[in-house]
């Protein structure tokens, strides 16, 4: 693993822990600027609610966060527990850092201990040994808490503190700026943003009400800058068009990554958020400016709700300077690129940011990966069908599932869904860590979580050295075959939307459907994309769509020279309506046959329609 991907993980790890949490963070960060002394609206009893959340309630999450990441709901207990131990230990320092080391810690031990004892727990002390191992050994890690971690935890956040208070001193603050945008466009800001600005900004808050940690990185001037010169002076059109909708998204949305792919384009571009935020740090620290608690996401609208009273316009005045002066130094390197393709950066974004999330996965035995697509019955099937099979070898302890991405598992540790549905895979799984790919057989993504699964340290224990024991016997699966009738080859080209409404038509002429999930199955192309890669699409209805299904079908049509989808040419096009589960057998057939390059090869041009069914039947 490189340092880069080692430091991705690591912040990605941390940023998992704090993001679900961030709603207590603006709880605390709303009611310290508007109750405090120094607030919009002083209240001395509204204020008190302050020091306990900051004391208790965040640490508490936060460690409970860390624990489930890594021991699952046992270890959620666990680190909620030993977390108690750090904050007794050191009752004058807020255990942020203690949280996020004695959270994962406990669920770790918890873990650990599970392994140890699986079958070994007599018949019947289950429930007994479950409860009191948590409750012992949460006991005893609060003593070590208590003892060494919270003592140890007090005195690196000194140190840190002692950092930024030279940096300050020497008014080199604004040097950090080197490292944050840089850190920015490679996905490495949640290592320093989580693991050091948060914990420090936190500590200098409860002192003083506000912290200028907290403007560092989430200050959406610098990237606004860069936006508002591709806007108004890039010579390639359609860049100079989606520019502005960009600046929506990233000025009052906050979602920072939608301005790196104009980085990309032009690394020499990244001097101006550089020097946009040291001019915006240097003005911010001269006039002692700060926020009461985190801005997240980097909107304009959190960074000025998180703003005192005393310092909305300062603020601002940062927030406008960063965006200037980063507008006047991208502005002559925009206009002097000969060339510029905002398709080509945005892909290379794509592929940076997933192996930066692939890279993050944790090395829990026996996780669960589920693959999440809109209605889980055909692309995610697909593709949780080739992962299976390409890792079971390598790790076969992992569980490996497929689902619609508004129902994913509760106890999924990894969702790998196509990137317009990871909002909704989050809300589904907010616990779980999102690899978001572009298709489901051969995105780059897939192969570094691949790698990142089975290049862990361990991952070689993980291996059965002896046969596994016969498993349970499964619940029979209906059989679905398909037939001559089921298949047509040869078709000459058409446009997309035509090719699936095709396909459609197919399966109404076969009485799979009727004729509204024709429909369904272009809104669902529209919604994301059913093209999966290597040649294959799979169109299939929206969820909405499944009252329109009359009985389980799959039909191919087949294109030799492709119909193209985004750039991609789909030669081989199967038309799904399912019930239940009954068409996964013939998706598995063909997740086999991706596995011999001559055979998918072949099926793309054959004419002889018999050997297609024979593959397909699982015949050869």
């Amino acid at each position: 693993m490189s340092v880069r991907e080692g430091l991705s993980k690591f912040g990605k790890f941390l940023s998992s822990m704090v993001m679900p949490n961030i709603g207590a963070f603006i709880a605390w960060g709303f009611l310290t600027a508007l109750f405090i002394e120094t607030g919009w609206l002083p209240n001395e009893g509204f204020a008190s609610i302050t020091g306990p959340m900051l004391s208790y309630l965040i640490p508490v999450l936060i460690a409970a966060q860390g624990g489930y990441l890594t021991g699952g709901d046992r270890g959620r207990i666990a680190g909620a527990i030993a977390v108690i131990g750090c904050i007794a230990g050191a009752p004058d320092t807020t255990m942020l850092m203690g949280a996020m080391v004695m959270g994962p810690f406990a669920g770790w031990v918890i873990k650990t201990f599970d392994r140890l004892m699986e079958g070994r727990t007599p018949a019947g002390f289950e429930m007994l040994i479950d409860n009191f191992s948590v409750g012992i050994l949460g006991m005893l890690l609060a003593m070590l808490g208590y003892l060494a971690i919270g003592p140890i935890m007090t005195a690196i956040l000194a140190v840190l503190m002692g950092g930024v208070q030279i940096l300050m001193q020497y008014a080199l603050m604004p040097l950090l700026a080197i490292f944050i945008e840089p850190a920015k466009v490679l996905f490495l800001n949640n290592a320093i943003n989580h693991g050091i600005f948060t914990p420090i900004g936190i500590a200098q808050a409860e002192e003083t009400g506000r912290s200028i940690m907290y403007m560092l990185e989430a200050n959406p001037g610098p990237g606004l800058g860069v936006l508002l010169a591709y806007c108004f002076f890039c010579k390639d059109k359609k860049t100079r068009q989606s520019a502005p909708g960009a600046v929506i998204i990233h000025f009052f949305g906050g979602i920072h990554e939608i301005y790196f792919p104009y980085v990309l384009m032009n690394p020499k571009v990244i001097i101006a958020p550089i020097v946009g935020n040291m001019a915006a740090i240097a003005w911010f620290s001269l006039t002692g400016a700060g926020l009461t608690s985190a801005a997240s996401p980097g909107s304009i609208i959190a960074f000025l709700s998180m703003s005192p009273s005393d310092c909305v316009v300062t603020n601002l005045i940062g927030v406008i300077l960063a965006a200037g002066v980063s507008f006047l130094i991208a502005t002559p390197l925009v206009r002097s690129m000969a060339s510029a393709d905002i398709d080509q950066a945005s892909e290379q974004m794509r592929e940076m940011k997933g192996t930066a999330e692939a890279a993050v996965i944790s090395d829990t035995q026996g996780g669960k990966i589920v693959f999440a697509c809109d209605a889980g019955m055909g692309s995610s099937a697909m593709g949780a069908t080739r992962f299976r099979n390409r890792i079971k070898a390598e790790r076969p302890d992992l569980t490996v599932e497929h689902s619609s991405v508004d129902t994913v598992p509760s106890d999924a540790d990894i969702v790998v869904c196509q990137r317009v549905l990871s909002e909704r895979a989050r809300k589904s799984a907010p616990s779980a860590q999102i690899v978001t790919i572009d298709n489901f057989l051969d995105d780059p993504a897939l192969d570094s979580l691949y790698k990142a699964l089975t290049q862990i340290g361990h991952a070689s224990e993980l291996i059965e050295p002896t046969p596994a024991p016969a498993p349970e016997p499964e619940e029979e699966r209906p059989s679905l075959s398909i037939a001559a009738g089921d298949i047509q080859l040869g078709l000459s080209p058409v446009g997309r939307e035509q090719c699936i409404r095709d396909s459609g038509a197919f399966l109404v002429e076969r009485g799979c459907v009727s004729e509204p999930y024709v429909d369904a199955m272009v809104e669902r192309d529209r919604l994301t994309s059913v093209y999966i890669g290597m040649g294959i699409a799979i169109p299939h209805g929206t969820n909405e769509a499944k009252e329109a299904v009359e009985k389980t079908g799959v039909v191919l049509q087949q294109y030799p020279e492709g119909v193209d989808f985004d750039g991609e040419k789909a030669n081989l096009v199967f038309g799904i309506a399912g019930k239940g589960e009954e068409h996964l057998e013939v998706l598995a057939n063909i997740c086999r046959i991706l596995e011999d390059e001559s055979v998918l090869e072949k099926m793309k041009t054959t004419d002889d329609i018999e050997w297609v069914v024979s593959v397909l039947s699982g015949a050869r």
